[in-house]
């Protein structure tokens, strides 16, 4: 499930069926994540069994899926596979916001499927 929830400043973000805030890795420049090994420990993908469902503002043209190295099937938005952040212990969280790790910057994704550049 990918549906929105509102994030103070941040706006309007996306988030997953338990409210967690989902983030896109710049260094993922298709749908195919390269985020693998310890960046998945600290950015786990986002996966799915079928086809990932909307709600709030989310977009259902928007969600598709792609295939991860090892075989499972991980969530995408406009294009970009999503995540969640270990740092992140409650739902409303946005402790990933603007990190620079593994390579690139994280940020969290607004309805229309953009980074939200703000901290």
């Amino acid at each position: 499930m990918v549906k929105t929830a509102s994030a103070g400043d941040l706006g309007t973000i996306l988030v997953d069926g338990k409210g967690r805030t989902l983030y896109l890795f710049e260094a993922d420049k298709s749908t195919t994540s390269t985020c693998k090994g310890g960046c998945a420990t600290a950015w786990p993908p986002v996966l799915t069994s079928g086809k990932p469902s909307t709600g709030g503002s989310a977009k259902s043209k928007l969600v598709g899926t792609s295939k991860r190295s090892e075989g499972k099937t991980q969530v995408t938005y406009h294009g970009h596979p999503v995540y969640l952040y270990a740092g992140d212990s409650k739902p409303g969280d946005t402790n990933g916001q603007g990190l620079d790790q593994f390579g690139a910057e994280w940020y969290v994704l607004d309805a229309a499927g953009n980074k939200v550049d703000k901290s």
